[in-house]
């Protein structure tokens, strides 16, 4: 008789070592007799071994189990189609199956040959399958096992905010993971530690990096950090795209620029009126006849870097009458901002058919084209203007597609749309905002921060003859230029604190109620320098700007 049934290499090794063990060591030999009974018993055992083996392998080799592999990590998804399946060569078989998950029976259903378990919503966490089959000897009984773990969390991550630094200069990811297998920065590994904290370089960063942390069931969050860039210093004057023509205005604003009184022209893409001042190739521009080329842009942007100048690109955004009233009468009545009655909003003093719909995606994909259209053609910045929705009561008004999110919240939804698809182009993208939305972002959907978290640069309008009396309690804001520019700015400031987004305003170079020369240009650039805000932009819808209000550029 055998004098055991136990199978593997193990149990043989066990065995032989103890025959060995009866041989003495040396050249001394047992007598023949001897040695011939070692060696039958010891063939014996191993063909002993063998057989035991084979026929628990046997028994062993019909038995299968699928579904899910053993150490196996599922998320979700994965974890609410799991199917563990039983198969045996001979079905017969199956109903001597004992199954058990995390150490309770369970019944398994018979389908076509096949024994099925699709558990109930397992918990997260370690969980352990086990099969045990009857075999032909007692001895013989096979379990299989499977340990898999249940994760339907996604990974936590936190990125830490970049340094500013100009486009296109190299920058580092740092950030903390907690669960992540890995972590992809920019498309790119990222080494994870120990104590789940990585960094990675990247050498020609997009404005915004995308971040990707996985863990080992596949569950991802995805995060993004947005690439502080300083803009360089920017004192600029406003000029329309007709304005541009006009060898008067043209020069008087070189001059400038030649003197180093100033270092920029903001120059209209796209104005109040819905008209594009270049020779546009945007399919919807050209469909709706806003196209004017009144300039030529790259001629017009090679000649003003030339003379060392920036060149900020003025897109009016929402006020469209141009777009709103095609679409209106092209039947797209969703692009134009509406009355709850159905009819097209009337924009008070902006009239009826001015307002297109901020939150239709054409609107949006029109308005963004053009952007990035200007990139291209080597605009620096991109300056959104009525990035916004019409004053006056929500009440009065609706948005078509705006769905359940908030006019906030679309509207700077659609500027990080805008700065994802102005993509690895260096161009600066700013935001102008109205000066009371500091303080009142719903009356025009304006949230400073979250607008703020989206843009390179918030341009706050805060000329002194738009605010009332008592605004942040100046009693006359119009003639106390420098007060109120210096109380709104460091409001702008605190708004934006903890972003990377500078604060640039607009101010005012033109009278209105008030006489303005100078002294009164030179106290909002004071108000402005005051706050730490250097960088300037003036406005004067007639383009004629006072030089004597303006120091040479150090």
């Amino acid at each position: 008789m055998c004098p055991s049934f136990a199978s593997g290499a193990a149990p043989r090794r066990r065995l032989l070592r103890r025959i060995r063990g009866r041989l003495p060591r040396g050249k001394p030999r047992l007598p023949r007799s001897r040695r011939s009974r070692l060696a039958l018993t010891a063939g014996i055992a191993v063909a002993c071994t063998a057989v035991g083996a084979f026929v628990l392998g046997t028994l062993s080799a019909g038995f299968h189990l699928r579904g899910v592999q053993d150490r196996q990590w599922l998320n979700a998804a994965a974890a609410k189609s799991l199917d563990l399946v039983v198969t045996d060569d001979d079905d017969s078989e199956l109903d001597t199956l004992e199954v058990s998950l995390d150490g309770s029976p369970v019944a398994m259903t018979r389908q076509d040959g096949e024994l099925h378990l699709r558990p109930a919503a397992l918990a997260d966490g370690e969980h352990r399958l086990s099969v045990r089959g009857a075999g032909l000897l007692p001895f013989a009984r096979t379990t299989v096992t499977r340990t898999f773990t249940v994760a339907t969390a996604a990974p936590a991550l936190h990125l830490d905010k970049v340094a500013a630094g100009r486009p296109h200069s190299p920058v580092t990811v740092h950030g903390t993971t907690k669960n992540a297998a890995r972590v992809e920065v920019n498309g790119r590994p990222a080494p994870v530690a120990a104590d789940g904290t990585f960094s990675a370089a990247v050498a020609d960063p997009p404005p915004v990096i995308k971040v990707v942390a996985t863990d080992r069931a596949g569950n991802t969050t995805t995060d993004a950090v947005h690439v502080g860039r300083a803009h360089p210093l920017l004192r600029a004057a406003h000029l329309t795209a007709i304005g541009w023509t006009s060898d008067p205005l043209r020069n008087g604003i070189l001059e400038l620029i030649q003197q180093k009184k100033l270092n920029a022209v903001e120059l209209d893409i796209k104005d109040e009126n819905g008209e594009v001042g270049y020779a546009s190739q945007v399919p919807l521009a050209k469909e709706i006849g806003s196209v004017k080329g009144y300039y030529d842009a790259r001629a017009t942007i090679d000649a003003l870097h030339k003379a060392g100048a920036q060149v900020v690109g003025r897109i009016v955004a929402f006020r469209d009458p141009i777009l709103a009233t095609a679409s209106w009468r092209n039947g797209n009545h969703e692009r134009v901002v509406q009355t709850p009655g159905g009819g097209a909003y009337n924009g008070g003093n902006y009239g009826r058919l001015s307002f297109t719909n901020f939150a239709d995606r054409t609107v949006r994909d029109y308005n963004q084209a053009l952007a990035t259209e200007a990139a291209s053609l080597g605009f620096d910045d991109i300056l959104y203007d009525y990035v916004r929705r019409p004053d006056g009561p929500l009440s009065t008004m609706t948005f078509p597609e705006l769905g359940n999110t908030t006019p906030e919240q679309s509207i700077a939804d659609f500027v990080a749309e805008t700065r994802t698809k102005l993509g690895d182009r260096g161009t600066f993208l700013g935001v102008s905002v109205f000066g009371i939305a500091a303080t009142r972002p719903k009356e025009i959907a304006q949230e400073i921060g979250a607008l703020a978290q989206q843009a390179d640069y918030i341009a706050p309008m805060v000329y002194p003859s738009h605010w009332g009396p008592g605004e942040y309690d100046v009693p006359n804001p119009n003639a106390q230029p420098y007060d109120i520019v210096h109380r709104s700015l460091a409001d702008f400031a605190r708004k934006t604190a903890g972003t990377q987004a500078q604060v640039i305003p607009w101010l005012q170079d033109f009278s209105l109620g008030v006489h303005y020369g100078p002294k009164e240009v030179t106290d909002q650039i004071r108000a402005a320098a005051e706050n730490g805000m250097q960088s300037f932009l003036l406005w004067n819808a007639g383009a004629r700007y006072q030089g004597d209000a303006l120091s040479a550029i150090r």
